[in-house]
């Protein structure tokens, strides 16, 4: 299975020792990496800001968006750092077997992709459920799921599980 910065670097064994403590980012080395939520921030926050900026003009808009990605950018890293990975995937690789749809299911490393997405998602979808950003999610699986086989089908409710872990309240 090859390494991800959305999947944990232990994921093809089963030790319960998280090999990323410090949840390095893959290129530049820094502890805190949280690409899905700086990436989901960026593009929500870049999408609103070329909306305000095009009331202005063309001009307008490309400088909201710019302006809007760096600032959710940094939002979403905010706020996928307010989240433990090494926590969540501990409570999961002790917990998934206990879940429906796990069964048939040989080890969590087939899970794991799935738990991760979920749980670095939520914080970056405002105050939206779950069922509100099915949609956004279904289409990021592809790339989120790194060398995973499974399909969004398949996948989906163990995203919902990692989601509704991380935001209790929130959920549909």
């Amino acid at each position: 299975m090859r390494d991800t910065p959305c999947m944990n670097k232990n994921t093809s064994t089963n030790n319960s020792a998280d090999s990323n403590p410090a949840n390095r980012d893959p290129i530049s080395g820094e502890p805190g990496s949280h690409p899905v939520s700086t990436g989901a921030g960026a593009v929500a926050a870049g999408a609103a800001g070329a909306a305000l900026g095009s009331m202005v003009g063309p001009v307008g808009t490309v400088v909201g968006a710019v302006a809007g990605a760096v600032a959710g950018g940094y939002a979403g890293k905010a706020a996928g750092e307010a989240i433990d990975p090494t926590q969540q995937d501990a409570y999961w690789r002790q917990n998934y077997q206990a879940r429906p749809y796990a069964t048939g299911v040989a080890s969590y490393d087939e899970l794991a992709p799935a738990y991760r997405y979920g749980w670095e998602s939520a914080p970056t979808s405002a105050e939206r459920s779950f069922d509100e950003s099915e949609g956004d999610l279904r289409q990021g699986w592809d790339k989120a799921k790194g060398g995973s086989r499974m399909t969004w089908d398949r996948a989906k409710d163990a995203v919902k599980d990692g989601w509704d872990r991380v935001s209790p309240g929130r959920n549909a």
